[in-house]
């Protein structure tokens, strides 16, 4: 298997979630860690302008968004599933929901005054007004507005009780007795809300969802290799995208294979990336760009949350 290279932060929540599937699946990883804040130089020659974290980098391709590096990762080792067959149609649906609205609660509840004291308190302001304005660059031109701190309060009481019902009958995990994409992305979103102590005490009125949060220790992360970003921009440099399989062209758009195009997320941080568009598929699709220090890249992403339009 070629080398698995995670370009990520610690506090990431997103990059939690591709953590703890790396550990479930037993698989060696390289760990490059990114700048929380723009600018990211190094990311930016990588991915084209994307700026969302994570990203997995295999050799010179490049794979955006933790809905698509899950399912990278069950391509390159389908043991143990992330699709247990008790789930099968359901861990998608139930992960995107998770990734969005689950996730939108957890971030308005930990956005509350004692929340913010509790992440920036021990940062020098400056670093605070720079986190903040970069979040709101990345926010900006977002497709729905963000929940007040008690909207969301709401909302994550809501869903951490209705979890917590499901798991009442003493299952392990969402689905039954096998842990499924779906539990994965459900406690990334809860694990954000643990770190942030001042804010954590919601969780502890959901007993059953505290015990999953726990379970998911048990998996590990591995031991990952250290890297700089310029040494993966090296490895990217030194090697060429994996060939292409001889498929169809999947493309509801009249955009040809071979256009120039720009890809973008529809949600929030819609920076765009531009590119060759050689690969459409029902559910990914790659452009096929080149950078002066990475060389020759192709940079994939989900079709979920992201659109392609013709480039200008």
């Amino acid at each position: 298997m070629s080398q698995l290279i995670l370009h990520h932060y610690p506090s990431s929540p997103f990059s939690e979630k591709i953590r703890a599937i790396l550990g479930f699946k037993g698989l060696r990883w390289i760990s490059v860690v990114i700048p929380v804040i723009m600018p990211k130089p190094d990311v930016v020659a990588l991915t084209g302008g994307y700026r969302k974290t994570p990203f997995l980098q295999i050799g010179s391709d490049i794979y955006c968004d933790s809905a698509l590096i899950a399912d990278v990762l069950e391509r390159l080792a389908p043991t143990p599933t992330l699709h247990p067959p008790e789930s099968a149609g359901l861990t998608r649906i139930v992960a995107q929901w998770a990734d969005s609205s689950l996730f939108g609660a957890a971030v308005g509840h930990i956005f509350q005054p004692t929340g913010v004291q509790s992440l920036f308190g021990h940062l020098p302001p400056e670093h605070i007004k720079a986190f903040l304005a970069d979040r709101a660059a990345l926010s900006a031109g977002a497709s729905s507005p963000g929940m007040n701190p008690q909207e969301a309060t709401g909302a994550l009481r809501l869903y951490l009780q209705q979890l917590d019902a499901r798991l009442a009958d003493g299952r392990p995990w969402l689905f039954g007795q096998a842990p499924s994409l779906a539990d994965f992305s459900v406690y990334h979103c809860l694990w954000f809300v643990q770190q942030v102590k001042a804010v954590s005490g919601i969780l502890d009125e959901s007993p059953h969802v505290k015990s999953f949060i726990d379970r998911f220790q048990t998996f590990g992360q591995g031991a990952p290799e250290q890297l700089s970003s310029t040494e993966a921009i090296a490895i990217a440099a030194r090697g060429r995208p994996e060939p292409l399989a001889d498929e169809p062209f999947v493309e509801q758009q009249g955009l040809a294979k071979g256009a120039r195009v720009k890809v973008s997320a529809t949600d929030y941080g819609k920076d765009p990336v531009e590119g060759e568009f050689v690969l459409s598929r029902p559910n990914e699709l790659a452009i096929r760009r080149t950078d002066a220090r990475a060389g020759e890249l192709l940079v994939h992403f989900p079709r979920i949350g992201f659109q392609v339009r013709a480039a200008q």
